[in-house]
């Protein structure tokens, strides 16, 4: 510790400082802090001793206990006091958003046409879409990218799906920038935007952001809805769930649903939505917010409540030919749709209703009640989120935005009649019009998990041609957009024709609330957004439209709009009902059509032939645009091949314990299609066992070791529905420890073959059985392995959940390399 100064040498430093010349007032201030910290430093154990001086001040003491402490006499304004009633408050001031910034709701559907709904034209009852409408705006050129996590990158983000990664569902990424499902920093969403001008921000719903490799519970996190500007997150990770026994998360972490036999998750979803919004308004009710609702309706499983699919029986009958005639007959009459605008045909890949038989009508008749039935349901309990809104008094100051789909109708049950189960058709494991007659009235209900045909797909994208995923027809990328928003637009049931793109949303929210897209957001530069705002033309119907070009590319189906024209070039080599599990990259040999969409609404009078020049112009433009957003190199391969390898690849052999709950499929070793043991070491209490040892997939696929309501230690393969597979051991297991093992012979070589099943207690067999077929490729995109619970569907003829009484000392997988 230095010594203090004695008086004279005090006097002379001041002397000094005197002669130097006079800084501001503001450096004088900083200057005699120091120097009284300095002072406070030496004074340390000799507080008196400054009373030899006799020149020295003392600060008022601010209150009982403060330490008075000796002030300098320095030349400027009266010396600074250290106690609180020397320094005013700090003010932190509140991030809020600029004044008259309306609260947001994005609504963002799944597999829906542009002609499904009432609202245009379509054979579903959409009541609160309706009624949003007629309140707002409708949108009959907005598009989105013809598939399902391209378009949620893009309205998010605001920017080309391809330009951020996107450019493929995050579980079929591939080793290229533009398809590698690797959102990055630069590219910052609309949610993290809002967040940091004071808006409260959650997200309800589908995600499909998230690649594999970071979709379990240890993370990383980085693709996450709340490393991603939502505070907020209740819903689930991958592209689909079963709707009955959905795979949930919070946050980050795994959550049972809530079960029961009314439970839905749409339902679900809309009463947390609700919950949320009542909580902010309670807490802070003058904080903005930011939702985002994103349903898995109607994305396959088609799950729907009975009552609901009932609704629609013999609606249909006359098949989806007929149905689409009157779709379009609807369409004109609303005017969703211009008086001259053409019906386009049935594409030769199709089947037309006539050519089904008796058997395969009934099936897809019901399967698309079913569908029906789902999109009814949905609009019901969204409809209770904009009624929740009005009741709480601030529906009027909430821009909605409502996108109808995220792509048009999907293909992907099949051109036929329909499927069971979804992912085993892509798979190739279908059932018989006759099996599904035997389960007809099971189908839309929680054993099932079905999809409707393509026919049904392409009725409800009327009047456009072709389906989901055909990125180079308005089929696949034209939905409705309905916007709201009571104290912000003067227009009231209006219909706006301006080209519209789903990477306008994000730029659309940001001129409302009136903050300008960031050049930097948490120090990282951003990329500039694609979008162009459509405030524009919220109460001007014929203001020209902004949004001038605009790329279009998904599995090799491409197109380009360019001031009114379209020139699209579809992936000849496969349809949007082929097998995901292709290997096949080709495109085949490009053909191109132009399309004048000024006069051609439908897309139906191709021009290639009389205006080549033009199209030839389009197609190098489609090039450049493609180089520009990542694009290339262009590939038709549905099958992924994820450029970071998950954290189950190259593993055969992981040692799970209790709790070990929600590990994404890729995370732990593939039991698929080769030899493996499911080993468990368990402790039985003297009341007996029951429950779920540990499982994988669900009601779409799976298997589960488990133990039996009596205390039998048993094994269910489940084969996407079409056969179920069980084998028992004829005794309970005894009280105390006791080592289960799993023995699955795979009879290969190849993919999807049979297996020799053994199951044994201690080294002992207690059950055998075989497997005639066994899954060839994944479970499932959602489902997860589980050690203790099933938080699920269940994958085998047990309760949901189940969860195991007693005690898991470990699970082990190994597999065969």
């Amino acid at each position: 510790m230095s010594e203090r100064k004695s008086g004279d040498e005090a006097q002379g430093w001041d002397a000094a400082w005197a002669t130097r010349r006079r800084p501001s007032s503001r450096a004088c201030a900083l200057a005699r802090a120091l120097v009284l910290v300095v002072a406070v430093l030496s004074s340390v154990g000799d507080a008196r001793a400054a009373g030899r001086d006799g020149a020295r001040d003392r600060a008022p003491a601010a209150s009982v206990g403060a330490t008075v402490l000796p002030a300098r006499s320095l030349p400027g304004p009266e010396p600074v006091g250290l106690t609180v009633a020397d320094v005013p408050p700090h003010v932190f001031p509140r991030r809020r958003p600029p004044e008259g910034a309306p609260n947001v709701v994005v609504v963002l559907l799944d597999d829906v046409g542009f002609g499904a709904s009432s609202t245009f034209g379509g054979p579903v009852e959409t009541p609160h879409l309706d009624a949003l409408a007629r309140g707002g705006l409708r949108y009959n050129r907005f598009h989105t990218t013809a598939i399902c996590s391209p378009t949620r990158a893009s309205l998010l983000t605001g920017r080309n799906s391809h330009a951020v990664g996107v450019g493929a569902v995050l579980n079929t990424a591939q080793p290229w920038p533009g398809r590698a499902g690797i959102i990055g920093p630069e590219t910052a969403t609309i949610a993290e935007i809002l967040r940091q001008h004071g808006y409260a921000t959650a997200a309800f719903g589908k995600w499909h952001l998230t690649p594999d490799h970071e979709a379990s519970p240890n993370g990383p996190f980085d693709r996450w809805p709340t490393s991603m500007g939502f505070e907020h997150f209740y819903g689930f990770l991958g592209g689909e769930t079963h709707q009955f026994q959905p795979t949930l998360f919070e946050g980050t972490r795994p959550v049972v649903a809530p079960r029961g036999a009314d439970y839905h998750v749409t339902a679900d979803l809309a009463d947390r939505a609700i919950e949320w919004v009542g909580m902010q308004r309670s807490l802070d009710p003058d904080r903005r917010f930011f939702l985002y609702l994103a349903p898995g309706a109607t994305h396959a499983p088609l799950h729907a409540p009975r009552e609901w699919i009932d609704r629609y029986a013999g609606r249909f009958d006359a098949g989806w030919d007929a149905l689409r005639e009157t779709i379009f007959a609807r369409q004109k009459a609303l005017g969703v749709v211009p008086k001259d605008a053409v019906l386009t045909p049935r594409a030769d890949e199709m089947r037309a209703w006539e050519s089904l038989d008796d058997e395969e009508r009934r099936v897809a008749t019901r399967l698309m009640e079913v569908y029906a039935g789902f999109l009814a349901h949905t609009d019901e309990q969204i409809g209770r989120v904009f009624d929740a809104l009005r009741e709480m008094e601030v529906f009027d100051d909430t821009l909605v935005l409502y996108v109808v789909g995220d792509n048009g109708g999907s293909g992907e049950g099949g051109a036929d009649y329909g499927t069971w189960n979804e992912m085993g058709r892509i798979q190739g494991v279908v059932q018989t019009p006759a099996e599904l007659l035997e389960r007809l009235d099971d189908l839309g209900g929680p054993s099932s998990y079905p999809h409707y045909s393509a026919g049904w797909a392409w009725a409800t994208n009327t009047p456009f041609p072709w389906v989901k995923q055909v990125a180079s027809h308005l089929g696949g990328t034209r939905n409705p957009l309905v916007v709201s928003w009571p104290s912000g637009m003067r227009s009231r049931g209006g219909l706006r024709s301006q080209f519209g793109h789903v990477n306008d949303v994000a730029p659309t929210i940001l001129e409302a609330v009136g903050v300008p897209a960031p050049v930097e957001v948490n120090g990282v530069g951003q990329k500039p957004m694609d979008g162009t705002s459509l405030v524009y033309s919220f109460d001007d119907a014929k203001a020209p439209e902004r949004h001038a070009t605009q790329y279009f590319e998904i599995l090799g189906n491409r197109a380009l709009y360019h001031h009114g024209f379209l020139a699209s070039s579809r992936n000849r080599t496969r349809v949007p009902w082929g097998e995901l599990t292709s290997e096949a990259a080709g495109t085949g040999r490009e053909v191109w059509e132009l399309y004048d969409l000024r006069s051609d609404f439908s897309q139906g009078r191709d021009l290639a032939a009389t205006e080549p020049d033009r199209l030839r112009d389009l197609q190098l433009l489609f090039y450049a645009e493609a180089g520009r957003n990542q694009v290339l190199p262009i590939s038709g391969r549905p099958a992924g091949e994820s450029p970071v390898p998950a954290l189950g690849a190259g593993r055969h052999e992981a040692v799970y314990h209790a709790g070990a709950v929600g590990l994404h499929e890729s995370a732990v070793p593939d039991l698929k299609n080769v030899d493996h043991r499911i080993v468990a070491d368990v402790v039985v209490p003297d009341r007996g066992a029951r429950g779920v040892v540990a499982t994988q997939g669900g009601v779409v696929a799976g298997w589960a070791l488990y133990v039996t309501d009596d205390g039998r230690p048993a094994y269910v393969y489940n084969l996407f529905g079409k056969t179920w597979t069980t084998i028992e051991g004829e005794a309970p297991l005894a009280p105390g420890p006791a080592h289960i093992e799993l023995r699955f012979d795979y009879e290969g070589p190849g993919w999807g073959r049979g297996a020799d099943l053994r199951l044994r207690v201690d080294g002992k067999e207690v059950a055998r059985g075989n497997l005639e077929r066994s899954v060839p490729v994944f479970f499932s995109i959602d489902e997860t392995f589980d050690v203790g619970v099933d938080t699920g569907s269940p994958a085998g003829h047990y309760p949901p959940g189940f969860p195991f009484e007693g005690r898991i000392e470990r699970v082990v997988l190994r597999a065969s390399p």
